[in-house]
């Protein structure tokens, strides 16, 4: 079953998070605080899948009145190549669609094969037009991903 993420889902959605190897985890924007922050500002986009009363995927997703992103993408292997991951991907697309977002992006880490594989395959178009910049504001949002 896909559905709405909401905050009460957060403890379940980080462990999930924690368990997907290479997954990198902001210390600021995806503690709780943060994503409190983004689902309060993005209320209706972003999707958990649920199996068995437990949360096997998710996707973070909002916009800016102008374009969706994806962030955090991801199923628990155990639960992979089951149509999971397109099934929350339509899930989110369609409630963009509803608040008049036309288009979609996300980024995926070049070592991450297994996601990069898995966009290429449902139709995503990888861009090779442009290069993608980065400006941190704040340096204690760090990045560690996991290593298991």
């Amino acid at each position: 079953m896909i559905r709405v993420m909401t905050i009460d889902d957060y403890d379940e959605v980080y462990h999930l998070w924690k368990k997907i190897r290479g997954f990198g985890i902001r210390s600021i924007d995806d503690s709780r605080e943060g994503v409190d922050r983004f689902l309060k500002r993005n209320p209706t986009t972003s999707v958990v899948a649920v199996e068995d009363g437990t949360i096997v995927g998710s996707i973070l997703c909002g916009h800016d009145g102008r374009r969706g992103c994806f962030y955090h993408v991801c199923v628990d292997e155990a639960y992979r190549r089951h149509g999971i991951g397109k099934a929350m991907v339509v899930a989110s697309m369609e409630a963009l669609r509803k608040e008049k977002i036309n288009k979609v992006c996300l980024i995926a880490f070049t070592k991450n094969d297994i996601g990069n594989a898995f966009w290429n395959t449902i139709g995503w178009t990888k861009r090779l037009d442009l290069n993608y910049y980065d400006f941190t504001l704040n340096e204690a949002n760090i990045t560690a991903f996991n290593e298991q």
